[in-house]
């Protein structure tokens, strides 16, 4: 029971980033594309985890980088670029193709990555918290995307704002974790 507790918190703390990226998606995205969004974020929670766990550790010691700094830098590069946009009074939008979606899930599930190195760790039966993994991402992705939606609605530019602010929140967090 308390390994089973474990991964789901664990899941829940990866599908953070996602959950706040993804209520700044929902403001902004104007094609239907970000319905698969979801799908795409949980795919990559689940073979993320896999892939550290198998060839994770090799990776570290070549590349000598820590993931929170990559993703850090992400998120501050697309918070920049979102405000630069808005400040210039152009319509704040993106516009995700198949490309985009998969950079946002693969710069999300970075963390991912780096649970995989000590997954066996927490439990013995790691498919199944990858697919735990998988599914809290996904939902909460989606959650995100539909919160993100009626905020837009109900507040406007300033939804845009508070978008640009977590961006740049998150992606500090990141970089100084």
């Amino acid at each position: 029971m308390r390994e089973i507790v474990s991964i789901l918190l664990i899941g829940i703390s990866l599908s953070m980033d996602t959950f706040s990226l993804s209520l700044t998606i929902g403001t902004i995205a104007n094609n239907k594309i970000v319905k698969l969004l979801p799908l795409f974020v949980g795919i990559f929670h689940f073979f993320m985890p896999l892939l550290g766990n198998i060839i994770g550790i090799t990776l570290i010691n070549i590349f000598n980088i820590a993931s929170n700094i990559v993703l850090g830098l992400v998120l501050i590069v697309l918070g920049i670029n979102l405000a630069i946009h808005y400040y210039q009074d152009e319509k704040v939008s993106i516009n995700l193709n198949l490309l985009g979606l998969i950079f946002f899930a693969l710069s999300v599930s970075i963390d991912s990555f780096s649970v995989g190195l000590g997954i066996t760790d927490i439990t013995k039966n790691y498919y199944l918290a990858c697919l735990v993994f998988a599914l809290c991402s996904a939902s909460f992705t989606y959650l995100g995307i539909i919160i993100g939606k009626y905020c837009n609605k109900l507040i406007g530019k300033y939804a845009i704002i508070i978008g640009i602010f977590l961006l740049l929140m998150l992606g500090i967090f990141h970089l100084f974790r």
